[in-house]
């Protein structure tokens, strides 16, 4: 039997706005996946931590407060730091086209943003996770 990919999904920073990242949440663990929710207000530090602790495949994170730049680098830094580099990292929220390819350049392998579907997601994961 193979393993199911495991995801975690995580709200950054002082976004108190968690609606999305719930229904993606739901969407990815009636796909299969196993899904572990931080709940909000996690710091970069506790992501990642938490990442190394439940041995994730994939970190998606949600951030609708304008500090994407910062964070999302943040977290792919300290994965790097702990030799994770094999952890998927997705993004998603309100991100400017010219910030989602920063995000790119930094490490974040995909940004989703208003619009995308769950299923896009979905399939996403399923063919960039690293087994």
């Amino acid at each position: 039997m193979e393993r199911k990919i495991r995801v975690l999904v995580a709200k950054p920073g002082l976004d108190g706005h968690d609606r999305g990242a719930k229904v993606v949440a739901r969407a990815l663990r009636d796909a299969g996946m196993e899904v572990i929710y931080t709940g909000l207000h996690q710091t970069p530090e506790m992501i990642v931590e938490t990442a190394v602790q439940e041995d994730v495949d994939v970190i998606g994170l949600s951030l609708l407060s304008g500090a994407h730049l910062t964070l999302f680098r943040d977290v792919v830094t300290l994965l790097k730091k702990r030799g994770m580099d094999d952890v998927l990292v997705v993004g998603g929220g309100v991100i400017p086209e010219e910030d989602a390819s920063k995000l790119k350049k930094m490490g974040v392998a995909e940004v989703f943003g208003p619009g995308t579907t769950t299923d896009e997601i979905i399939e996403f994961i399923r063919k960039n996770v690293k087994k």
